[in-house]
């Protein structure tokens, strides 16, 4: 290992990376997690081992790290993508013997260009190795072969896929026959998906709430049927509808409309504990939506944006969880990367303790989500 100019290690390659990294201060290893089996199953594992169900969102901002790690001004992207990755590994370094999984964001590593996507992976790996699961926010979504594409790249650790992630966030707004290939990745990699339903953004009423007409019920269509639906129903009436496809549907939201289509898939997945492996992204500034989702959506893993930084609070997410406590993990990445600058840490920390910054803001997320949620339950 050396350094650069900027004062940033400079690993001659991702073993030496990882090795270091893999280490924390007492000079032991993280655990390493199993082989996947079941993305649905293997989730509820992790929350039910850490007790908690807090995913910790990798957002590297480069103008916001503490001044330790912060490049210079006049920084080039190369050097922009290690401090950023430094950053990443020493949150994970952080928050792996407390927290199930995290998520990095991928246009933060993108915005480095080639430089920032060969830290991505470096980051994704150290997270593996450190046994956290991992979910790339990437909102994926093409038709045909370019969505097998970006599902073979992204799913299944293990060798199965170049990035190694467990999960993926994707966009379903081009349709039923984008996310096909998504999921039948995910199926044969034992990954999972998380797809858009109702977002956390303020501007997601102008898509998302938009009324439709919604097939009632949950009895499955037959395959043609429902690929048929899912392509023509945006131009039909209800009573269109109701005529040409012979199914009962009324008017609904475009994101009640995706609810039932991630539903479908969840239930035609489900593992042992109850879940499927095509999970959903609620927003935590919705608690309305979130708690009518839950009860729509008995098969289907949430993540959950939102909290903390854009408002959500334990209280929010609370109807998020099942009466067991599993159901959703609740995504914080802001609130937590940057802790060391949020008043309630900041004298306390500051910039030269910003790693005790990000455990004390885990943790107490940890205790909010425990006191005000059914994941209090999880606790032995």
């Amino acid at each position: 290992m050396t350094w650069n100019n900027a004062g940033i290690h400079k690993y001659e390659n991702l073993s030496e990376c990882l090795d270091s990294r893999l280490r924390g201060n007492d000079g032991k290893r993280h655990r390493q997690l199993p082989s996947m089996q079941h993305f649905g199953d293997d989730l509820a594992a992790a929350i039910r081992r850490t007790g908690n169900p807090v995913v910790v969102g990798l957002d590297p901002r480069w103008e916001l790290l503490p001044a330790s790690l912060a490049p210079a001004p006049t920084s080039d992207y190369q050097q922009r993508a290690q401090a950023c990755e430094q950053f990443c590994c020493e949150i994970i370094d952080v928050v792996a013997p407390l927290v199930p999984a995290v998520k990095p964001q991928a246009a933060f590593f993108e915005e480095c260009g080639p430089s920032g996507m060969v830290s991505l992976g470096k980051v994704m790996a150290h997270a593996r190795q450190a046994g956290l699961l991992v979910v790339l926010d990437g909102k994926r979504n093409d038709i045909g072969s370019t969505a097998a594409a970006y599902a073979r790249g992204s799913l299944g650790r293990d060798g199965h896929s170049a990035w190694g992630a467990d999960a993926l966030t994707v966009s379903p707004y081009l349709g039923a026959d984008s996310l096909e290939p998504f999921i039948h990745v995910a199926e044969q990699r034992s990954a999972g998906l998380f797809v858009l339903v109702k977002t956390s953004n303020p501007g997601s009423h102008m898509l998302q709430d938009q009324q439709v007409a919604r097939r009632q019920g949950r009895q499955p269509m037959r395959a043609t049927a429902r690929k048929a639906l899912a392509r023509s129903r945006w131009s039909l009436t209800v009573a269109q509808a109701a005529k040409i496809f012979n199914v009962s549907v009324a008017q609904g939201t475009i994101y009640q409309l995706v609810a039932d289509y991630v539903e479908g898939e969840s239930a035609r997945t489900c593992g042992a504990q109850g879940y499927g492996i095509v999970g959903a992204v609620v927003g935590a500034t919705y608690p309305t939506q979130l708690a009518e989702l839950r009860a729509a959506m008995p098969h289907t893993w949430f993540l959950v944006p939102g909290f903390g930084s854009q408002g959500g609070s334990a209280a929010d997410v609370a109807p998020a969880f099942d009466a067991q406590g599993l159901g959703a993990i609740i995504n914080n990445s802001r609130g937590i990367n940057f802790a060391h600058r949020r008043p309630e840490y900041q004298q306390k920390f500051g910039d030269a303790r910003w790693q005790a910054a990000v455990e004390a803001a885990t943790r107490d997320m940890i205790s909010q989500l425990r006191a005000d949620t059914p994941a209090g339950k999880l606790v032995p």
